[in-house]
């Protein structure tokens, strides 16, 4: 057994003896032991039992600052007092009506005050199918099949979007994806508007889809410049923009990402704190395009003349209930102002640990994310004064040192008391500087665990 074993390792063993009962367990009845992949984590994963604000806390009585955040969803924190009263009140009036209700129209007012480019709105229940659905209504608005995305940018696990996540970029990332399904897919590498121009330049390209501050919620940062031409180019071909707002949605500010960099695009996907962290998903955009869907268009030919689209749950009144009492609280501002403020202080705080136990890495991120990246120093990006890294640093590198780093530095975090998601942070409205204090505390803690093991590279 290596030495790595036989300390975090096995540390993490006997620390979460309930979790890793229930995991056996799991095993038994759950494929993988786990319901996504990114909760699969050595020698098993955890099992939380309740939360609340910005803590959290596992089976075995373990107490954590939470950065993982519902996946990004809970802006608002745990269990907010005005999302709980919301849905209560709901569940005891009915979940599922079988009819329209009251609260999806405000729920969708709400997405059309803050969001620059709805001008109307469609509901799902996820991210994904807010994906499915966005690509579906590009090509019947184009009259063209084919589709760009870029390499390592997630759109959710549909297959016509679920490749070039992982090395080597140029096949898809799961088994059961057919070939057939990417023939109208085009993959570029990121930030590269030279080969975006060429590709528009053949006229089939019904959509161009993105997160917009660049593949993973920003681990490589989009170049300003390169979203400007892309909207200008996109533009000029007649192209239908997308961009995948489910994780910067109302976060970056109330109106997402668009509204930060002052660039709208024609079509946004949404999810995550649209739900205020109940499952939900909505596709917004401009309103020539969105009106594909409404009934009595008349085309030409035979065959369908409309987008159809179905859902058992869309707009489902729990979801919107926990939705409209989040997007209410957006739409002050307050908390995408305090869980920005906070976001800066986590990233200096954690530079500074990684400072203090002479750890070669960085941290870095807008708004309120934080991504770490560790790495020996000829492999470390530098941090700019914008506080990212440059959007033209290797991709292949980025991953390839996250690989190697990510489980490590989550086992040592755990063991401290804070959980990350892989290896970012999202920041929530409620967490305080304290708990800021707290966690950088706990980093550096985490790195002389990783130091002692010959885990991290020193500066």
């Amino acid at each position: 057994m290596t030495k790595i074993r036989s300390t975090i390792y096995e540390s993490y063993r006997r620390r979460f003896s309930r979790s890793r009962e229930l995991a056996e367990r799991a095993g038994e009845s759950i494929p993988r032991a786990v319901t996504h992949d990114s909760r699969h984590f050595e020698p098993f994963s955890l099992y939380m039992d309740r939360a609340e604000g910005s803590h959290k806390w596992d089976v075995d009585g373990n107490e954590y600052i939470d950065y993982s955040g519902g996946h990004g969803a809970l802006l608002l924190g745990h269990c907010h007092p005005d999302i709980v009263a919301a849905v209560q009140q709901q569940m005891a009036r009915g979940t599922h009506l079988g009819f329209s209700h009251e609260r999806e129209i405000r729920w969708a007012e709400l997405v059309t005050e803050l969001i620059p480019c709805a001008d109307k709105v469609e509901f799902t229940l996820s991210g994904t199918e807010s994906v499915m659905l966005a690509l579906r209504l590009a090509r019947a608005y184009t009259g063209r099949d084919r589709i760009i995305k870029f390499q390592d940018h997630f759109h959710g696990w549909y297959d016509q979007v679920y490749a070039a996540l992982s090395l080597p970029f140029d096949q898809p990332a799961t088994l059961g994806v057919i070939a057939a399904a990417l023939d109208t897919v085009t993959i570029l590498p990121p930030n590269d508007i030279d080969a975006v121009r060429a590709e528009l330049a053949k006229g089939d390209v019904a959509a161009v889809i993105l997160e917009p501050t660049g593949a993973r919620a920003g681990r490589l940062p989009s170049d300003r410049r390169f979203l400007a031409d892309l909207r200008e180019e996109t533009a000029r071909a007649d192209t239908v923009l997308i961009f995948d707002e489910v994780i910067t949605g109302f976060r970056y500010s109330p109106g997402g990402a668009q509204q930060y960099y002052g660039i709208t695009p024609d079509v946004a996907t949404l999810g995550k704190i649209l739900g205020g962290g109940l499952p939900a998903g909505a596709v917004a955009g401009k309103a020539d395009i969105m009106e594909t869907m409404e009934y009595g268009r008349q085309t030409s030919g035979i065959g369908p003349n409309r987008v159809a689209h179905t859902g058992t749950f869309n707009a489902n009144p729990l979801g919107a209930a926990a939705g409209v009492a989040m997007l209410e609280h957006v739409a002050t501002g307050v908390p995408n102002a305090r869980a920005n403020d906070t976001g800066a202080a986590l990233r200096q705080a954690l530079n500074q640990a990684l400072e203090r136990a002479r750890v070669s890495g960085v941290v870095y991120g807008e708004t309120s994310v934080a991504h770490i990246h560790l790495a020996p120093p000829d492999r470390c990006p530098p941090l700019g004064e914008d506080g990212l890294i440059p959007p033209d640093f290797p991709l292949t590198t980025l991953k390839e040192d996250g690989a190697a780093n990510t489980a490590n530095l989550k086992r040592a975090l755990l063991l401290e008391g804070v959980d990350l998601l892989s290896d970012h942070a999202w920041v929530s409205a409620v967490h305080t500087i304290e708990d800021v204090e707290e966690t950088g505390a706990a980093f550096e803690r985490a790195l002389g665990r990783m130091r002692a093991e010959g885990q991290v590279a020193e500066r």
